[in-house]
């Protein structure tokens, strides 16, 4: 529910709001459309953005070619250098004995 009010989906929809009203009477020509079109695309770089920001809070991998990706890749380093290390510490003592 949160990711339903983040800023870039606020934006998009008070964004989409004001060229409605905009183009509510003035004819459609090509610069309409390129407008209608650009707050499509930011739309949807939004709804993207907060499914991904949902995918990663549940830990769940997200596409490699989003913002978030490289937060999730560095959290799975650590995760693996501390296992490797626990790893190493239990063999140590297991030498230890």
């Amino acid at each position: 529910m949160r990711y339903l009010f983040s800023t870039g989906l606020i934006g998009a929809i008070t964004a989409g709001v004001s060229l409605l009203r905009g183009t509510r009477d003035a004819p459609i020509t090509w610069r309409a459309v390129l407008a209608w079109l650009s707050w499509g695309i930011t739309l949807a770089l939004a709804v993207g953005a907060a499914v991904d920001m949902s995918r990663e809070s549940r830990g769940m991998l997200v596409a490699s070619d989003s913002p978030l990706q490289s937060k999730q890749a560095k959290k799975a380093q650590k995760t693996q250098a501390k296992a490797q290390k626990q790893q190493a510490d239990a063999h140590a003592q297991a030498r230890g004995r």
